[in-house]
């Protein structure tokens, strides 16, 4: 497409492999990102995460962590980092600089207390529904600018009612139905895109591997586990993917 001259000039000037003060500064003040992420097979999810400033924690210039809030249930993030390290963050400023910030890097789940034993000024949100199930921390590869032309610039407007519903299971506080989706449900079915395993399997999978992170960090709490070679694992199989191959559908 004859850009090969402007794409060389971009990364030589623009992308890092650390966050610089600007970058870090940035990221401290923003209250959401989309995280993108893929399972082995390289079938992608895009996701939206959101937070009070700063939820995205910058913990120093080659790390960066957040908070898994309670969600759907579904944990299509968590599954495919469990199989695909590699991530995506993008975060744009809408309202005030009208410029963006990709992130892209290497992730890992973490329990609650292990990310604070060795982060131990890791702030506790006093929210409920913003308490961290486990966390995701991101080994920073690549930083850089996303230029601010197609950006549109955007206002807050004043909050109204009681704010954002967060962790909350109430139907229509989530939007409701408001696709249509549920409502086609009882005449199409449900979703099961071939080849992957049914519902019930993908689900326990995910509760399995929460459960897991739980457990590892129980048993470095009282001595009896060793981490990923400890007793921790001995009584669960390898993690062998959020979805199967050979599952019939």
């Amino acid at each position: 497409m004859g850009t090969t001259e402007r794409a060389d000039k971009f990364y030589a000037e623009q992308v890092l492999d650390r966050l610089n003060d600007p970058m870090r500064e940035f990221v401290a003040r923003q209250e959401m990102f989309f995280l993108a992420t893929a399972d082995r097979h390289g079938e992608c999810d895009n996701t939206f995460r959101a937070g009070p400033p700063g939820f995205l924690h910058v913990l120093d210039d080659l790390t960066l962590a957040y908070p898994e809030y309670r969600g759907n249930g579904v944990q299509a993030s968590l599954g495919n980092i469990e199989e695909n390290p590699h991530v995506g963050i993008l975060m744009v400023d809408f309202v005030r600089d009208r410029i963006g910030l990709h992130v892209n890097g290497r992730a890992r789940v973490l329990a609650d207390d292990d990310i604070r034993a060795t982060r131990p000024g890791l702030a506790l949100d006093p929210v409920p529904g913003r308490r961290a199930r486990v966390w995701v921390e991101v080994t920073v590869e690549e930083a850089y600018i996303h230029c601010a032309k197609h950006i549109p610039h955007l206002q807050k407007v004043p909050p109204r009612g009681p704010g954002r519903s967060w962790g909350t299971d109430d139907f229509k506080r989530k939007g409701g139905d408001f696709f249509g989706a549920a409502a086609e449900a009882p005449e199409r079915g449900a979703f099961l895109p071939p080849p992957r395993a049914d519902a019930a399997t993908w689900m326990a999978e995910a509760e399995r591997m929460v459960e897991l992170a739980e457990r590892r960090s129980r048993d470095r709490g009282t001595g009896t586990g060793s981490g990923a070679d400890g007793d921790a694992d001995a009584e669960s199989p390898a993690f062998s993917g959020w979805f199967s191959k050979s599952v019939s559908v």
